[in-house]
């Protein structure tokens, strides 16, 4: 009795560091959200982050849950997770969205979750417990969104400078500071749809490896789903103002009409990497997308050396972030 009291504790406490993780992710990522809309004026940051924090959460009723299917199931070989596991990768993403965050570094909070629980399984069976197929998609669209990401961006500049080259700038800025709330509020449901679920996989992994759920399970209980929406809402909510700055100024400089064209290229790019069942990071999009509008005013708007500096930290997420969970995972046998 004393023994399954002692488990319950521990799924219960993980499933915090998940959903703090969640919210984390909210926090670090609302920049990805705000960032534009706020950069061109068109709504204040605390409009702001509470309107995107709405889009977050009511993401719940529009997309399917394939995005926890892989993360939850498609990653890792049945039977190898367990507690330790979970609690190795959960550390291992938190630390690196600190170390990110706290320099204002646009990283991806995504990856560093599927580079935790790369880190933790190796440590515990070799790389021989990972499921290619999952893992091979993941890693193909974090060069694949922001690709496609700059391609929509860029196509909705040009469309757009075409549709309305006759028509005043006071005129078109008018109009596309309405059209942005439009494309925020969208960018945002891609943002939630995608994100939350990442945790809600984690989630499920963990119900599934102690027990509480089983692997013939169309979904996990409505209690992960719900609470994994309010807490990246929530995070959404507290924003992360570091971040706005280099997303907003610092890549490049955007009107409303910019702003609209790079969230609807980055909602866009979310919606169909969601309804495959991809979890990509919001940031590697928007910043994509926010490039691709960029450049086609000149490729001297763009300040291609703060574009490059996130790029590194792009590639260096995965495997730091697999580097401390594998670490943590050894701590947790040796502590618990």
């Amino acid at each position: 009795m004393e023994t399954a009291q002692a488990a319950l504790w521990v799924v219960m406490l993980l499933v915090a560091l998940a959903l703090a993780f969640d919210f984390m992710n909210g926090f670090h990522d609302a920049a990805n959200s705000i960032a534009t809309v706020v950069s061109t004026g068109v709504l204040k940051p605390t409009q702001a982050v509470v309107f995107a924090a709405f889009f977050n959460f009511i993401a719940i009723f529009v997309f399917h849950l394939s995005v926890a299917a892989t993360v939850g199931k498609g990653i890792v070989q049945p039977g190898v997770v367990d507690t330790h596991v979970v609690f190795g990768a959960l550390v291992g993403a938190i630390t690196w969205n600190v170390i990110t965050w706290y320099y204002g570094i646009p990283s991806s909070s995504s990856h560093a979750l599927i580079g935790g629980i790369v880190g933790a399984v190796i440590a515990k069976a070799g790389t021989g417990a990972l499921l290619s197929a999952g893992i091979l998609k993941t890693v193909t669209f974090i060069f694949v969104s922001p690709l496609l990401g700059f391609a929509l961006g860029s196509l909705m500049m040009v469309l757009v400078a075409q549709i309305f080259r006759r028509t005043r700038p006071s005129k078109v800025d008018k109009w596309f500071r309405r059209l942005q709330l439009v494309s925020a509020g969208a960018y945002s449901l891609g943002h939630g749809g995608n994100d939350a679920q990442k945790t809600i996989g984690i989630i499920w992994m963990l119900l599934m490896a102690t027990g509480y759920a089983t692997a013939g399970d169309k979904a996990p209980p409505t209690w992960v789903i719900v609470s994994c929406y309010m807490a990246i809402g929530f995070g959404t909510m507290f924003g992360g103002w570091r971040i706005v700055k280099t997303m907003g100024q610092k890549i490049t400089k955007l009107k409303p009409v910019g702003g609209f064209c790079a969230e609807t290229g980055g909602a866009l790019t979310l919606f169909i990497a969601t309804g495959l069942g991809i979890p990509v990071s919001t940031t590697h999009t928007i910043t994509g997308a926010i490039v691709g509008v960029g450049s086609t005013q000149r490729a001297s708007a763009v300040r291609w050396g703060v574009a490059g500096n996130i790029v590194w930290a792009w590639i260096f997420t995965i495997p730091a972030s697999a580097f401390v969970a594998a670490v943590a995972y050894w701590a947790s046998l040796q502590l618990f």
